[in-house]
């Protein structure tokens, strides 16, 4: 089965081979822990070269973040992690 084709809100196009498209979305999926957001940072105990890596935990298609919180129930023998929606909030720019 094939991906329905995503809604076209506005479209501008950058020289020749180049186009940004702003699609609809039906909202932002992000893993709670516990009814909590959350961020997820990977560190390697051996060495500290090149740092954490902040993964990210919010997605625009619901696959994602459902995988996500599947591994992580796994990873941490939970069933802690849940998929929320997110689809109205409070605007905090401009």
């Amino acid at each position: 089965m094939s991906r329905p084709k995503p809604q076209i809100l506005i479209e501008k196009s950058q020289g020749l081979y180049r186009s940004e498209q702003i699609l609809a979305s039906q909202g932002i999926w992000a893993v709670f822990y516990q009814g909590q957001p959350i961020n997820l940072k990977t560190v390697n105990t051996l060495i500290s070269y090149p740092g954490p890596k902040y993964r990210k935990t919010s997605f625009a298609n619901p696959g994602h973040a459902v995988n996500l919180a599947r591994k992580l129930n796994t990873l941490f023998d939970s069933q802690d992690f849940t998929v929320v929606l997110l689809n109205q909030g409070q605007q905090i720019f401009p």
